[in-house]
């Protein structure tokens, strides 16, 4: 990451509650061909989130900690804030010297950026804006919430002009929180309804939702520099697994996500 930062564009998309389980399928299905091309493999890595639910997951996130490997062996981190005695800071990890992954990025010359998605991001309260507060901008708007039938193209929206208007030689750190996913989401699903509800297969039907528009955000991160993109799930969400739904639980539907990183050419 030594060699990555300074040089190259940074994006970081959190799918928000996406479950691996469903991710894996859809990408063994072919049905999410936009993400698939980027998958190493064309599959999604199986991790561990580092929390239950979006505010404790994005603050580890932010501070370094980002979904771990679901195998047992060495965990050495992309990023780590400096401090003695870490384990999972290797040679490869982009060490700072800030509380936090975002200041890092800024202090070694980043403009950073949230779009955010769901209640955690919304700058409508204290709580609402903890996590933004750590970008130099941030936005969010009702178009990028949770109830939103539309809310990854208007966030996409946003992203292209917050992207085409900064110069082309200072580097960005994008990050995106993507609700779709979120509950409700049976909106994504053609057929259903409010009164049937959010079903694991309208979770299915957001992520396809996601992968008919996430090339408009890869290319506009690619149109500046070589860009390095992370995309993964800050925690899964469980729709009558044993008995649970919902998450902030301790769940395997809830503890296991997707993850992948890979490069986005220049255009």
């Amino acid at each position: 990451m030594n060699e990555i930062v300074g040089t190259h564009d940074l994006l970081l998309i959190t799918l928000d509650t996406l479950r691996h389980d469903v991710a894996a399928e859809l990408a063994a299905k072919g049905r999410i061909p936009a993400l698939a091309r980027h998958l190493p493999g064309g599959q999604w890595e199986k991790r561990h989130a580092p929390g239950s639910f979006t505010y404790a997951s994005h603050q580890a996130i932010f501070a370094g900690f980002l979904p771990t490997p679901a195998e047992p062996g060495p965990r050495p981190r992309l990023f780590a804030a400096r401090f003695e005695g870490s384990e999972t800071t290797a040679d490869g990890t982009f060490v700072y010297d800030t509380p936090d992954l975002v200041s890092g990025l800024a202090a070694a010359g980043y403009h950073t950026v949230c779009i955010g998605g769901v209640g955690f991001f919304n700058l409508r309260g204290p709580l609402g804006s903890a996590l933004p507060g750590l970008f130099r901008e941030s936005h969010w708007e009702p178009e990028f919430g949770v109830t939103s039938p539309t809310s990854f193209e208007a966030q996409v929206a946003r992203a292209e002009r917050t992207i085409a208007a900064l110069p082309r030689d200072r580097r960005l750190f994008l990050f995106v929180n993507v609700s779709a996913l979120h509950q409700p989401n049976w909106f994504h699903l053609p057929g259903a309804t409010a009164e049937s509800g959010d079903t694991r297969a309208s979770h299915a039907a957001a992520l396809e939702y996601v992968d008919r528009h996430v090339d408009r955000l890869f290319a506009a991160m690619s149109s500046r520099a070589r860009c390095f993109a992370i995309v993964c799930s800050d925690h899964g969400t469980a729709y009558g697994d044993d008995g649970w739904t919902g998450h902030r639980i301790g769940h395997e539907s809830v503890w296991t996500v997707p993850y992948a990183h890979f490069f986005l050419e220049a255009r």
